[in-house]
């Protein structure tokens, strides 16, 4: 019990309670980006994986660890770019097979669109966090996904638990 009367929250509910933030974060996020996507003639996903490979060509299984989802999906969204003229494949010269996905000039014109309301979301939520919460709200959330990699499956690597990735 705490000084207040209440229960210690266990660490099974501080999970819970995380997972569930988290969740409903993703939502939030996701429809967000949908409404700040759609002007621009995108989808979210379509400007997840473009955003990934703007600074520099990606693998697919780079764009996918990067996003921490599965291959697959980005591959379908990779490919379905590529045929839109949004983006397109070039060699990789660390591997044959596992060709890089660069944005083209149109790719590139359409994340520049979403730009300015991307802008200013950020702004709003700075003005609500305050700049200190909001840059410590992005420390503790990166930190959650180097620290969750580091305790489950996700930091292995062909299931030997030698290949731990390092946080």
């Amino acid at each position: 019990m705490t000084d207040g009367g209440l229960p210690t929250p266990t660490h099974q509910d501080l999970l819970s309670r995380t997972a569930l933030t988290v969740f409903r974060l993703n939502g939030q996020f996701l429809t967000a980006s949908e409404e700040l996507a759609k002007p621009a003639g995108l989808t979210a996903a379509w400007w997840q994986v473009l955003g990934a490979v703007l600074r520099e060509p990606l693998p697919v299984a780079g764009i996918a660890r990067t996003m921490g989802i599965t291959r697959q999906s980005v591959q379908r969204v990779a490919d379905l770019l590529v045929r839109k003229e949004l983006a397109e494949y070039v060699p990789n010269p660390a591997h044959r097979r596992a060709k890089l996905l660069r944005p083209t000039e149109a790719g590139r014109a359409a994340v520049a669109r979403i730009e300015p309301g991307h802008a200013e979301l950020a702004a709003r939520l700075a003005d609500a966090l305050g700049e200190d919460g909001f840059a410590e709200t992005a420390r503790v959330l990166e930190r959650l996904a180097v620290v969750l990699d580091g305790v489950t499956d996700r930091g292995v690597t062909d299931g030997d638990p030698e290949s731990v990735t390092e946080p």
